[in-house]
């Protein structure tokens, strides 16, 4: 099991900045990546950005050059620092961790989704 809590959002006007915190606790070791979803009223969750343990890194395309996610393995925290921020980008924000675990079948894996909380994100224009 893997607990996620997120921190950062809140109101900001168009063109300013926030940073998104996220925490892990509990089967941390299992954690093959991690990323930012958002989902807007009416509207269907999707991924903002993820990062793997090797740090590789992926962005939505209405983000890119805005966002940056990052982690510190060291306090098992992944961030999303988002500039430049747009009206559109209001939406609740959700911490994701994707874990890789033994299956109970020799050679087998098993993948599970963690969610945190979400964290609201408004930008007034």
């Amino acid at each position: 099991q893997v607990q996620l809590v997120e921190s950062g959002g809140g109101l900001v006007q168009a063109g300013g900045s926030l940073r998104l915190s996220c925490a892990a606790s509990g089967s941390i070791f299992s954690i093959n990546a991690m990323g930012w979803y958002r989902q807007a009223p009416g509207k269907q969750r999707e991924l903002v950005a993820a990062i793997t343990s090797g740090r590789s890194t992926n962005y939505a395309d209405s983000v890119k050059g805005r966002f940056t996610i990052s982690r510190d393995n060291a306090k098992n925290t992944v961030y999303l620092q988002m500039n430049s921020l747009k009206p559109e980008d209001t939406a609740v924000y959700y911490c994701n961790a994707k874990t890789v675990t033994e299956g109970v079948v020799a050679g087998t894996v098993v993948t599970d989704d963690y969610w945190g909380q979400g964290t609201q994100v408004t930008v007034s224009s």
